[in-house]
Protein backbone atom coordinates (compact mmCIF):
# COMPACT_ATOMS: atom_id res chain seq x y z
CA UNK A 1 0.00 0.00 0.00
CA UNK A 2 0.91 3.72 -0.85
CA UNK A 3 0.67 6.16 2.11
CA UNK A 4 0.48 9.92 1.25
CA UNK A 5 0.63 12.53 3.59
CA UNK A 6 -1.66 15.48 2.92
CA UNK A 7 -0.61 18.68 4.97
CA UNK A 8 -0.36 22.28 5.28
CA UNK A 9 -1.50 25.46 7.70
CA UNK A 10 -4.84 25.03 8.85
CA UNK A 11 -7.71 26.22 6.68
CA UNK A 12 -5.83 25.35 3.52
CA UNK A 13 -8.34 23.07 2.64
CA UNK A 14 -6.87 19.46 3.27
CA UNK A 15 -10.25 18.26 4.53
CA UNK A 16 -12.60 19.04 1.75
CA UNK A 17 -10.27 17.56 -0.49
CA UNK A 18 -9.70 14.23 1.23
CA UNK A 19 -13.44 14.32 1.45
CA UNK A 20 -13.18 14.65 -2.42
CA UNK A 21 -10.82 11.99 -2.93
CA UNK A 22 -12.49 9.61 -0.62
CA UNK A 23 -15.86 10.55 -2.39
CA UNK A 24 -13.78 9.39 -5.93
CA UNK A 25 -12.97 5.64 -3.83
CA UNK A 26 -9.51 6.81 -2.09
CA UNK A 27 -8.68 4.81 1.41
CA UNK A 28 -8.34 8.33 4.06
CA UNK A 29 -7.32 8.36 7.50
CA UNK A 30 -8.85 11.38 9.81
CA UNK A 31 -6.53 14.02 10.99
CA UNK A 32 -5.67 14.15 14.96
CA UNK A 33 -4.93 16.78 16.18
CA UNK A 34 -8.49 18.79 16.10
CA UNK A 35 -10.75 15.21 17.47
CA UNK A 36 -8.11 15.43 20.91
CA UNK A 37 -9.08 19.05 20.96
CA UNK A 38 -12.91 18.83 20.53
CA UNK A 39 -12.60 16.13 23.59
CA UNK A 40 -10.14 18.38 25.42
CA UNK A 41 -12.48 21.37 25.17
CA UNK A 42 -15.61 18.47 25.87
CA UNK A 43 -13.98 18.30 29.38
CA UNK A 44 -13.76 21.74 29.82
CA UNK A 45 -9.81 22.74 28.53
CA UNK A 46 -10.60 25.99 26.64
CA UNK A 47 -7.14 25.69 24.97
CA UNK A 48 -5.64 22.37 25.28
CA UNK A 49 -2.87 23.04 22.78
CA UNK A 50 -1.35 25.41 25.37
CA UNK A 51 -0.04 22.01 27.46
CA UNK A 52 2.68 20.23 26.10
CA UNK A 53 1.07 16.89 26.76
CA UNK A 54 -1.37 17.65 23.82
CA UNK A 55 1.44 16.86 21.49
CA UNK A 56 1.71 13.03 22.59
CA UNK A 57 -2.25 12.88 22.83
CA UNK A 58 -2.09 13.65 19.09
CA UNK A 59 0.93 11.51 18.55
CA UNK A 60 -0.94 8.41 20.09
CA UNK A 61 -4.70 9.45 18.17
CA UNK A 62 -2.73 9.19 14.73
CA UNK A 63 -0.61 5.94 15.58
CA UNK A 64 -3.42 4.20 16.75
CA UNK A 65 -5.07 5.32 13.21
CA UNK A 66 -2.75 4.96 10.73
CA UNK A 67 -2.15 0.89 12.50
CA UNK A 68 -5.23 0.54 11.85
CA UNK A 69 -5.62 1.65 8.75
CA UNK A 70 -2.66 -0.87 8.01
CA UNK A 71 -5.66 -3.33 7.52
CA UNK A 72 -7.47 -1.71 4.43
CA UNK A 73 -7.16 -3.50 1.24
CA UNK A 74 -6.70 -0.21 -0.47
CA UNK A 75 -3.62 0.19 -3.28
CA UNK A 76 -3.49 4.17 -2.36
CA UNK A 77 -4.40 5.78 1.09
CA UNK A 78 -4.43 9.80 2.18
CA UNK A 79 -3.34 10.42 5.83
CA UNK A 80 -4.72 13.84 7.05
CA UNK A 81 -1.22 14.96 8.21
CA UNK A 82 1.30 12.94 10.08
CA UNK A 83 3.81 12.97 13.32
CA UNK A 84 5.71 15.15 10.82
CA UNK A 85 3.72 17.58 11.27
CA UNK A 86 3.00 17.31 14.73
CA UNK A 87 6.67 17.85 15.07
CA UNK A 88 6.05 21.07 13.12
CA UNK A 89 3.21 22.15 15.44
CA UNK A 90 5.41 21.29 18.64
CA UNK A 91 7.55 23.77 17.15
CA UNK A 92 5.37 26.59 16.32
CA UNK A 93 3.74 25.85 19.72
CA UNK A 94 7.36 26.33 21.36
CA UNK A 95 6.43 22.95 22.72
CA UNK A 96 9.79 20.58 23.05
CA UNK A 97 9.95 17.41 21.24
CA UNK A 98 8.68 14.60 23.40
CA UNK A 99 10.23 11.29 23.91
CA UNK A 100 6.70 9.81 22.15
CA UNK A 101 7.14 12.33 19.47
CA UNK A 102 10.44 11.32 18.77
CA UNK A 103 9.54 7.39 19.00
CA UNK A 104 7.01 7.73 16.77
CA UNK A 105 9.37 10.36 13.85
CA UNK A 106 11.74 7.26 14.20
CA UNK A 107 9.33 4.62 13.43
CA UNK A 108 7.39 6.24 10.64
CA UNK A 109 11.48 6.44 9.31
CA UNK A 110 12.28 3.14 10.39
CA UNK A 111 9.43 1.53 9.14
CA UNK A 112 9.06 3.94 5.54
CA UNK A 113 5.22 4.14 6.99
CA UNK A 114 4.69 7.24 4.12
CA UNK A 115 6.20 7.84 0.98
CA UNK A 116 8.66 10.44 0.68
CA UNK A 117 6.67 12.66 -1.56
CA UNK A 118 3.51 14.38 0.49
CA UNK A 119 1.03 16.72 -0.75
CA UNK A 120 1.65 20.65 0.49
CA UNK A 121 -1.62 21.94 0.15
CA UNK A 122 -1.27 25.68 0.31
CA UNK A 123 -2.82 28.35 1.89
CA UNK A 124 -5.95 29.43 0.42
CA UNK A 125 -5.19 33.71 1.04
CA UNK A 126 -7.50 33.52 4.47
CA UNK A 127 -8.60 31.92 7.26
CA UNK A 128 -12.02 30.64 8.75
CA UNK A 129 -11.59 30.82 12.32
CA UNK A 130 -12.74 27.67 14.47
CA UNK A 131 -13.44 26.40 17.87
CA UNK A 132 -10.52 24.38 17.10
CA UNK A 133 -8.47 26.50 14.86
CA UNK A 134 -8.02 30.20 16.46
CA UNK A 135 -4.95 31.40 14.53
CA UNK A 136 -4.60 34.43 12.55
CA UNK A 137 -3.76 34.61 8.63
CA UNK A 138 -0.33 35.62 9.36
CA UNK A 139 0.17 33.24 12.19
CA UNK A 140 -0.87 30.45 9.41
CA UNK A 141 1.72 31.49 7.06
CA UNK A 142 4.21 31.52 10.16
CA UNK A 143 3.15 27.77 10.27
CA UNK A 144 3.17 26.89 6.79
CA UNK A 145 7.03 27.58 6.71
CA UNK A 146 7.47 25.97 9.61
CA UNK A 147 5.91 22.66 8.49
CA UNK A 148 7.32 22.77 5.16
CA UNK A 149 10.84 23.13 6.94
CA UNK A 150 10.52 20.73 9.15
CA UNK A 151 8.62 17.90 6.71
CA UNK A 152 12.23 18.73 4.28
CA UNK A 153 14.19 18.35 7.43
CA UNK A 154 13.10 15.13 7.87
CA UNK A 155 13.77 13.88 4.16
CA UNK A 156 10.66 14.48 2.55
CA UNK A 157 10.14 15.64 -0.74
CA UNK A 158 7.19 18.18 -2.08
CA UNK A 159 4.57 18.10 -3.86
CA UNK A 160 3.26 21.84 -3.83
CA UNK A 161 -1.00 21.68 -4.33
CA UNK A 162 -1.71 25.22 -5.33
CA UNK A 163 -4.84 27.62 -4.53
CA UNK A 164 -7.06 26.16 -7.35
CA UNK A 165 -10.47 25.41 -7.25
CA UNK A 166 -11.61 21.40 -5.55
CA UNK A 167 -11.49 19.88 -8.85
CA UNK A 168 -8.22 21.34 -10.04
CA UNK A 169 -6.43 20.79 -6.37
CA UNK A 170 -7.94 17.25 -6.66
CA UNK A 171 -6.56 16.76 -10.21
CA UNK A 172 -3.05 17.71 -9.18
CA UNK A 173 -2.90 15.53 -6.66
CA UNK A 174 -4.46 12.00 -8.69
CA UNK A 175 -2.14 13.46 -11.83
CA UNK A 176 1.73 13.31 -9.05
CA UNK A 177 0.44 9.86 -8.01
Amino acid sequence: MKRFVLTGAPGAGKTVILRQLELEGFSVVEEAATDVIAVQQAQGIAEPWTDPSFIDAVVDLQKRRQLRASSELADIQFHDRSAVCTAALAAYLGHPSSETLARELERIKTEAIFEKRFFFIRNLGFITPTEARRISFEETLRFERIHEETYRNHGFEIVSVERASLSQRVAAIKAAL
